[in-house]
C-alpha cells in the first residue's frame, strides 16, 4: 500500500512528527535515512514579522534543505496571514504546507493557535480553506481529538477539512486538555477514518514496531506517525517499516554503529547551529541517547558539562566509544 498526499507518493507509511525545538534539519536527516516516509518542518508562525529572528531562519532553511518532500508546519488564527505565509513558504520550496491544530503548550494555545482552534470549528474551516485557495500544493493538518475528553470534535472537523479540499490528517489520540498525560485513545481516529476519503495518519503512543501495527490494524488508518519515540532513536523507523510491511523484526544496531551515529549527528548540529547553539541543541539530543542506554547513564554527567563543541565531542566520541567497546568485549 502507497500512502498518496495530494500528488505526492510517499516511500513507506511511517512519518516523523513535527516537534518544536527537536525535529530540525540534522535530526529530519537521520530519521529520513532510516526510513521516515515525511519529516515536515518544525513549526513556524504564521506572522512573517517574526521570520527575522535566528530561530525561524534556521527553520526556514531547513524546510528547504535535505532529501524528500519539503513539507512546512505553520500555526496561526488569522485567514489572511496564514495564506500569505503559505505562499511565501511555497515560494521558497515548500511542497506540502500542514497547519498546527495540536499543539497544547499553553504559550501556543494563549495566541488562539495549534489545539486552541479545535474550539472555534467555523474558523478552522476558514483557515483551512484560505490555505487550500492559496497554494497549488496540497495542504494538510495535525490535529487532537478534541478540547477535552467530554467535548471530543476530531470528527466534525476531519470532515470540514476534507469539504475545505485538504489532502490528509494527522491526528494524535489525545485531547488538548489531556497533553501528553494517560494513553492515546485510537477509537476517535478509527471512526474518522470511517468517515473520511483522505488519508489519515494515527499518531500518538506508538514506541515499538508491534504498537504500530496494532495501531494501523485497530484504527484503518493509512500510516503512522512518531514522535517522541524517535528521540534518541531514529532508527526505529528502519524497525516499524520492516515490521509493518512484513512482520520482519530487525536486528538490533550493533553499539558500534550507534556510537558512529551519535557522533555524525553532533558534526551535523555543529555544523547547522554554529558553536554557542549547536553545542546547547546537542545536550539535548545526547540526553535521549543515554536515556536510550540504561548502561551508558553515567556518561550523562560528563557529556552535558562539556562547554564548546571539541570537547564535548572528543568526550562523546570516548565515552560512546568505550560504551560500543565494552559490548564488542
Amino acid at each position: 500500500m502507497t500512502l498518496h498526499i495530494g500528488p505526492h507518493a510517499l516511500a513507506g507509511r511511517v512519518l516523523l512528527a513535527p516537534m518544536a525545538g527537536v525535529t530540525d534539519p540534522p535530526f529530519r536527516a537521520l530519521c529520513q535515512e532510516f526510513g521516515a516516509a515525511l519529516t515536515c518542518g518544525e513549526m513556524l508562525s504564521a506572522d512573517q514579522s517574526l521570520w527575522r529572528t535566528d530561530k525561524s531562519q534556521r527553520r526556514m532553511a531547513g524546510s528547504a534543505s535535505g532529501t524528500g518532500l519539503r513539507a512546512v508546519q505553520l500555526a496561526g488564527s488569522d485567514p489572511v496571514q496564514l495564506a500569505a505565509a503559505a505562499r511565501a513558504q511555497v515560494d521558497a520550496g515548500a511542497q506540502l504546507i500542514d497547519l498546527n491544530l495540536g499543539c497544547p503548550v499553553k504559550k501556543v494555545c494563549n495566541r488562539w493557535c495549534g489545539s486552541a482552534l479545535l474550539e472555534d470549528e467555523p474558523l478552522v474551516a476558514r483557515l483551512l480553506e484560505a490555505l487550500v485557495r492559496a497554494v497549488a500544493v496540497p495542504v494538510t493538518a495535525k490535529l487532537r481529538t478534541g478540547p477535552e475528553p467530554a467535548r471530543r470534535n476530531a470528527l466534525r472537523v476531519a470532515r470540514l477539512a476534507e469539504q475545505c479540499g485538504v489532502a490528509a490528517l494527522a491526528i494524535h489520540g489525545r485531547t488538548r486538555a489531556e497533553r501528553f498525560s494517560g494513553s492515546a485513545e485510537y477509537d476517535t481516529i478509527r471512526e474518522v477514518k470511517a468517515a473520511v476519503r483522505i488519508p489519515v495518519i494515527a499518531n500518538g503512543d506508538i514506541a515499538t514496531p508491534q504498537q504500530a501495527r496494532a495501531v494501523l490494524a485497530l484504527t484503518g488508518a493509512d500510516a503512522v506517525m512518531i514522535g517522541r519515540a524517535a528521540l534518541g532513536a531514529p532508527w526505529i523507523f528502519r524497525d516499524v517499516n520492516a515490521f509493518v510491511e512484513s512482520a520482519q523484526i530487525t536486528p538490533r544496531l550493533l553499539r558500534a554503529s550507534i556510537a558512529t551515529l551519535i557522533l555524525r549527528h553532533l558534526e551535523s548540529l555543529y555544523a547547522f547551529y554554529g558553536e554557542y547553539t549547536g553545542v546547547r541543541m546537542a545536550r539535548k539530543h545526547l540526553v535521549r541517547y543515554c536515556e536510550q542506554h540504561a548502561d551508558a547513564g553515567a556518561l550523562r554527567g560528563s557529556l552535558l558539562a562539556a562547554e564548546d563543541s571539541a570537547s564535548q565531542f572528543a568526550t562523546a566520541q570516548r565515552a560512546f566509544g568505550e560504551w560500543s567497546a565494552a559490548a564488542a568485549a
